[in-house]
């Protein structure tokens, strides 16, 4: 299993426009799913920083991610809008989990 979490900060400004290409990339994959893969973002509570969870089987299935067309748009328009602080990608070792996510 391969999980990375990645987080960064908006300018005001551009918040609702990030959270509306969240959206897209999230139609996206509901219409197209990627199988093996678990996506979630979540918005902090200081309203401007963002955090992107993606959980899948291997490596190879999360790079999927980057098929995905609205995703390298959400990508190019996050750049373009100079975030305070710039997407940090962290890997994640897994511990343990409520709820089975690949079987």
């Amino acid at each position: 299993m391969k999980a990375v979490k990645v987080q960064y900060t908006v300018q005001p400004e551009f918040v609702e426009e990030n959270k509306k290409n969240i959206q897209k990339v999230m139609n996206a994959i509901k219409a197209r799913p990627i199988e093996g893969m678990f996506y979630t973002t979540y918005q902090l509570a200081d309203s401007v920083t963002f955090m992107h969870i993606n959980v899948a089987v291997d490596g190879e299935t999360m790079s999927k991610l980057n098929d995905v067309e609205a995703f390298t748009q959400f990508r190019k328009a996050l750049k373009a809008s100079e975030p305070v602080i710039p997407p940090k990608a962290e890997d994640l070792n897994f511990v343990g989990s409520s709820v089975a996510l690949f079987e």
